[in-house]
């Protein structure tokens, strides 16, 4: 077995790991794994009740890095995430306390009930992966990989996300209702556990740098670039949309579409894997004409219009 083979069954053994946690929804577990192993960030959006933190929490056990998890509320201040600096009188300078975004795993739970300033505190984090604090630039810890989660239904006393900072989710995912069955199996198996203890460490940090260098090395074609490219330029050109995906979404779809590629076990890309891709990580990036940010449904349906009219490459 070669070391991409090995390293595509690590990333799958990965996802059954959390899947043993996280019952009945193998396909979002995968995605969002998918979207660490890339290097981008994850929106979870979805009702109360249905797994969101602990998706995340199997998610961060599941690795050997640091994890923390931050309840947003209406109170918290930038400076309760990234950090502060403190005088310090008998060394008579001030000394910087980072804050708790300084992990490789960080849970924003109900990101939306903080208001715009302090949402907006995580802007740089996820981009640059660094926090500025009086000037002076502070780097977080590789990888750094936020799992946002937000209630839908509850609108009172929130605060949408801005646009610029729903650009730097590579994905926004809703997990759903389990079906009856799984249901089931769920309340058999927690009467007298609980479903974090079946997870345990599988990947490292080395292990999770050598997935996403290699995920980086699968092969995308010139044809394919060109395919994927039309996709977007669509999205800015569609009657519907006033403003489309950005660049940024570009190179998510990319990225997006090389990671599906190695975990199907390949070295290059095949529009399906395309396909896939820009439904997963193009349709929250969306905004209609109305103003009003596309619900994920609307975006989905715009995202397969597209693809059911551009010219697929042989």
């Amino acid at each position: 077995m070669n070391r991409e083979n090995e390293e595509t069954t690590a990333a799958k053994n990965f996802v059954a790991n959390v899947s043993m946690a996280f019952l009945g929804k193998e396909q979002v577990v995968e995605n969002a794994i998918l979207t660490l192993l890339c290097g981008g960030h994850l929106l979870l959006e979805d009702v109360p009740g249905v797994g969101k933190t602990l998706l995340a929490k199997a998610m961060a056990r599941s690795v050997a890095a640091d994890f923390t998890r931050i309840q947003f509320t209406a109170d918290l201040l930038p400076s309760d995430i990234t950090g502060v600096s403190i005088f310090m009188p008998d060394q008579s300078e001030f000394q910087f306390k980072p804050g708790p975004v300084f992990t490789n795993i960080l849970l924003a739970d109900e990101i939306n009930r903080a208001t715009p300033r302090t949402q907006s505190s995580l802007l740089e984090a996820m981009e640059e992966q660094s926090v500025s604090v009086d000037s002076k630039v502070h780097r977080l810890p590789f990888p750094f990989f936020v799992i946002a989660t937000q209630n839908p239904v509850e609108l009172e006393g929130t605060y949408p996300l801005p646009f610029a900072q729903m650009d730097r989710f590579m994905m926004r995912l809703r997990i759903g209702y389990l079906d009856k069955a799984a249901e089931m199996q769920m309340l058999r198996d927690q009467r007298d556990s609980q479903p974090l203890e079946k997870v345990s460490q599988v990947m490292t940090l080395d292990d999770l740098l050598r997935i996403e260098k290699s995920i980086s090395r699968v092969e995308v074609s010139e044809v394919l670039l060109e395919y994927l490219l039309e996709i977007v330029t669509r999205t800015r050109n569609h009657p519907g949309i006033e403003y489309g995906a950005s660049p940024r979404g570009s190179l998510d779809l990319q990225r997006c579409s090389q990671g599906r590629a190695f975990l199907a076990g390949r070295g290059y890309v095949l529009p399906d894997d395309v396909k896939a891709a820009a439904r997963l990580v193009l349709p929250h990036r969306l905004i209609s004409r109305k103003g009003v940010r596309s619900v994920a449904l609307q975006g989905g349906e715009i995202i397969d219009e597209i693809l059911c009219n551009v010219v697929v490459p042989v």
